[in-house]
């Protein structure tokens, strides 16, 4: 069955894992959800972030998101909530993305110079789709 909202699916998955102490999740491919995984890892919310194609199908490719614990085993990503959704797209400009835990967390949107972090979409002056905020 199709789903309509494949970003959502991706963040419910990796919350799932972690709340399961799982060390790797696996997800069906798509750029935006490679996207965000990509930003994850740039931000140091996930330990990897691995593309591989299926044995099977060669055209259906997924993606190994490797999660991250610290010493204690407690996971590194508290929380990961999706913001915008396809019924109601949330736009932000530049000025106007907010702070995520005062600062802790990050916000990562979706750009016309691709997937980004608040950080990175500040410093590159750009607004866009908040897809989702992690902390």
């Amino acid at each position: 069955m199709a789903s309509t909202d494949p970003v959502g699916d991706m963040i419910a998955m990796v919350k799932n894992a972690y709340s399961r102490r799982h060390r790797r999740v696996t997800i069906p491919h798509s750029r935006m959800k490679e996207g965000v995984c990509r930003v994850l890892c740039s931000e140091g919310y996930v330990e990897d972030v691995r593309v591989e194609a299926g044995t099977e199908r060669k055209d259906l490719r997924f993606i190994h998101v490797y999660l991250k614990y610290d010493v204690e085993g407690a996971p590194v990503l508290t929380d990961l909530k999706r913001v915008s959704r396809p019924g109601c797209r949330i736009f932000r400009g530049v000025g106007n993305f907010g702070k995520v835990m005062d600062g802790l967390g990050i916000s990562v949107l979706s750009t016309s110079k691709g997937i980004l972090s608040d950080r990175q979409a500040r410093k590159m002056r750009v607004g866009g789709e908040l897809i989702c905020r992690a902390w």
